[in-house]
Order: C-alpha cells, then sequence, then structure tokens
C-alpha cells in the first residue's frame, strides 16, 4: 500500500489554511470540484512541494442498478493522471436510479445513498466495480458511507459485504470510521463487528470526520470537531493494523488554521504515531508517496491477458477464477427497488414496504437541505436576489421537483420556477432573477405551453 502518513482534505474555502498547515503529507480533492486542465494553483503548489493529492469521486454511483457511466470514468482517470495521483477513491453508494432499466425519468439525489446488503446488489456492485478497474489508469479505493436508513431484508452485515467485495474485485477499501460512528447510532451497527470481519489488508487509507446528534439521529455534517467516539474507532482500527493513511474531513463551518492543527494533532495521536507523529504537525514535513502493491485477496480473481486489476496488472500473472457478470434480471431487480426509494425520497411517493417512514421523512429533509446548500455555492446569487426567503422558497420547490441533473441545472430549473409562479414579488428583484436566468440559459421565459408541458412531465415523476 501506498504510505501516505496524516492528511487533510482540501477545500477551496481552506485552500491557504491548508497550504500553512506543516506536517501534512498529502491531501484529498473531491474530484467534480476541479478540472483536469485547470488545477488550483493551490494544489499545484502543494504537489511541487511533495504533497500527495488524491481525488476523491462523488457521482460515480457503483452501487447503482446501471454500469458505469464512461465519461464520468475517463474523467477521474484524466483527474488522477493530471494530479499523478497513487490512487483514487469512490463510494459504496447509488446517487441515481430510474432511467431505460425501469421505463421512469431519471432521478438525482444529489447525495450518496446506502446500496441493500443482497446477493443481487453485491453481484451489480461487483461488475461495476471491474468495470470502473479496467478503465481507470490506477488503483482504485471504495469507502463505506454513513446512513441514515436501512434496506429491509438485508442478507449481510457492513463488513461481510465489504469483505466479499474485496475477495472478488480486489478492489482497495477507504474505511470511514466517521461512517462506521454514524451507522452505530442510527442503525445499531456494531464498528467493533465491523472492523473485525472486514480484510484490514485492503485498507488505503482512513477518513476520519465530525457530525451532530440530533432527535437521536446522527448527521455525518462534516462540519463539526470529530468526538471521541470516533478517535476511539479510529484507535480501535489502529490495534488491529497500521493504516497507510489517515485524513481529516471538514466540508462546512470551517474554523481556523489553528483549530484543524490541533484536530491534525489529535488524529495523530490516536493512530499511535504511526503514519505521522503528533510531534510534527506544526512543523515543517512532506514527502511523495511509496509505489502501490496490490492487496492481498482471500481468494484469486482470474483476469484476461492485459487486463488490470485496481489499474494494474497482477503480479506474477497467477490465472484465477472470475466471476460470472450478474443476471441482468438482477440488475432489473435492483433498478426498481431503489428507484421506488428515490422517488419516496425526492419525488413525495409512497415509502416502499419495509422501510422506517420517520426515517425516510429525516431523509429526505436532508437531501432538500443538502440541494439548499449546494445551489446556494454553485449560484451565488440566487441567495443574494432572493435575500432570506431562498431557502424557504427552494425548500418548497425540492418536495415537488426532483433533481433529474446537477446542481447547475438545477439552480436553473428553480429560478424558472419561480419566474414561471411570478416570483418573486418585488419588481426589482424579480428583474434579476430573470436577467441572471436569461445570462445563463441563453433562452427566454417559457410560455405558456411550455409551461403546461412540463407541469405534466413533473406530474409523471411524481406517480
Amino acid at each position: 500500500m501506498t504510505e501516505l502518513g496524516i492528511g487533510i482534505g482540501w477545500r477551496p474555502e481552506i485552500a491557504e489554511a491548508v497550504e500553512a498547515l506543516h506536517g501534512v503529507d498529502w491531501v484529498e480533492v473531491v474530484a467534480e470540484n476541479i478540472c483536469a486542465d485547470h488545477l488550483p494553483d493551490s494544489l499545484t503548489r502543494l504537489r511541487q512541494r511533495g504533497v500527495t493529492v488524491v481525488p476523491h469521486g462523488v457521482s460515480l454511483g457503483l452501487g447503482g442498478a446501471d454500469r458505469p457511466d464512461p465519461a464520468r470514468l475517463a474523467a477521474l482517470g484524466e483527474k488522477a493522471v493530471a494530479l499523478g495521483a497513487p490512487l483514487v477513491t469512490e463510494h459504496i453508494a447509488f446517487v441515481r436510479a430510474g432511467g431505460p432499466l425501469t421505463a421512469t425519468p431519471l432521478l438525482e439525489a444529489g447525495h450518496l445513498l446506502p446500496v441493500p446488503r443482497t446477493r443481487d446488489a453485491l453481484d451489480v456492485l461487483c461488475e461495476n466495480v471491474r468495470i470502473a478497474q479496467d478503465a481507470l489508469p490506477v488503483p482504485l479505493a471504495l469507502e463505506n458511507i454513513a446512513a441514515l436508513i436501512a434496506w429491509p431484508g438485508e442478507e449481510m452485515t457492513e463488513g461481510q459485504f465489504l469483505a466479499e467485495l474485496v475477495e472478488r474485485t480486489g478492489v482497495r477499501l477507504l474505511i470511514d470510521v466517521a461512517n462506521l460512528h454514524t451507522n452505530h447510532v442510527n442503525r445499531g451497527e456494531d464498528p467493533a463487528r465491523a472492523l473485525s470481519e472486514l480484510p484490514v489488508e485492503a485498507i488505503a487509507y482512513v477518513h476520519v470526520a465530525g457530525g451532530v446528534e440530533r432527535d437521536g439521529v446522527w448527521h455525518d455534517t462534516h462540519a463539526h470537531p470529530v468526538p471521541r467516539e470516533v478517535l476511539g474507532i479510529l484507535s480501535d482500527l489502529t490495534s488491529r493494523m497500521s493504516p497507510p493513511g489517515v485524513l481529516l474531513e471538514r466540508d462546512d463551518d470551517f474554523p481556523p488554521k489553528e483549530e484543524l492543527a490541533a484536530e491534525l494533532s489529535v488524529i495523530a495521536t490516536a493512530v499511535g504515531n504511526r503514519s505521522a507523529g503528533a510531534e510534527r504537525v506544526g512543523t515543517a514535513h512532506a514527502h511523495g508517496a511509496r509505489p502501490l502493491v496490490p492487496a492481498p485477496r482471500r481468494a484469486p480473481l482470474l483476469i484476461g491477458a492485459g487486463a488490470r486489476v485496481s489499474g494494474g496488472p497482477m503480479p506474477g500473472g497467477t490465472p484465477c477464477v472470475q466471476d460470472p457478470a450478474p443476471r441482468e434480471d438482477a440488475r432489473q431487480r435492483l433498478a426498481v427497488t431503489q428507484a421506488a426509494l428515490l422517488s419516496a425520497l425526492v419525488a413525495g411517493t409512497p415509502v416502499p414496504e419495509g422501510f422506517d417512514t420517520r426515517r425516510i421523512g429525516v431523509q429526505s429533509r436532508a437531501l432538500a437541505a443538502k440541494r439548499a446548500g449546494v445551489v446556494a455555492k454553485v449560484a451565488p446569487e440566487l441567495p443574494e436576489i432572493l435575500g432570506k426567503d431562498f431557502r424557504p422558497a427552494f425548500l418548497a420547490y425540492a418536495r415537488s421537483r426532483p433533481m433529474t441533473g446537477g446542481y447547475r441545472r438545477d439552480a436553473l430549473d428553480f429560478a424558472e420556477h419561480l419566474l414561471v409562479a411570478g416570483r418573486p414579488e418585488d419588481p426589482a428583484a424579480r428583474r434579476r432573477l430573470t436577467e441572471w436566468w436569461q445570462d445563463r440559459s441563453g433562452s427566454r421565459p417559457p410560455g405558456r405551453a411550455t409551461r403546461l408541458v412540463r407541469a405534466a412531465r413533473h406530474a409523471l415523476v411524481r406517480r
């Protein structure tokens, strides 16, 4: 495994602070937030200092029923090459559902949703992972996610699911100990049991983050200090193995540089000074990553001549047996169940049988709140134009208008929705919103016929 050390998630809001944090060995960047041919100057400077940069994807949806999008895979690979990254990472999650497999409108979650721990889902995930491995130029590691909801009828624990995934594909793991804590609070799952069932030799690195508990539900916010319970799980993990890297994630409510440095020091102490000693955090240090070697597997995997496992050929060329591809009916069943769940979450359709209705409501509100927050970031003019009315107006819009494209498309659709309804009421604000929408969409405000067609389309989505 690549020895990464102690790292922090790079975000534009804290780019200057990250550059000033001595003792940071590596950083992780959200892949969808950068362009391969125009890297942020801050990342370029960090790379020039010898700091390793790892792209972390959030939009592949490898746990979804559809096969991975070749364009998304190509873009992720290009970013890995541009950054000189030793590996790329993604999530064991689905992020969209519907479309041709279900003959229903394609819906976007705008967030990572849990995959059912069933044989059907595992078969589909394994094939999707192998497709991604063959397409990517560097090794792939996958992260366990936090979840507010649990699927009915699951057949495996999280540890068993991940262990079999590694055994069948050779993929590496990115273990998020904060997500293990989230699933302990929200789903009653034992972090120690999950760690005991994991193939720890496959761990590429570890995520650590903070969250907050509200009304008995743990929200993995990445906007709060790391709690002692998460540090305890990290210590448990490091008692079982020495992780190649540990990274602090912070996505919002960014604290001063000194607080980030203090958190990194606490994490280094919890790791036991194995990766980058606590005494080093705050002193100048940087190094390059050592070459990555394939993770050991419990069972061999047959790879055709020239094929790749996690971005590279198997050493020694030992022939093994590859799993057969899942039957299309497995993809079909998974597609139907995921579309039904996502439709309940974002389009207000009935909650599928077996799910906790209260938790579905919590998750639905969390998805809408995240949409509002991201739209405010990608289109900051909207909260500026609408003022205090932005958030309640967007949340009301989100209850009946599922996201069917990216966040920028969502911002345009929201603005169009307001304009069609004759809002905002203030003429000056409405004029500014109209100009903003026209400037970015290149269109005139929709006429009556277009409005009727779009209303019919949204009604179909809600069925």
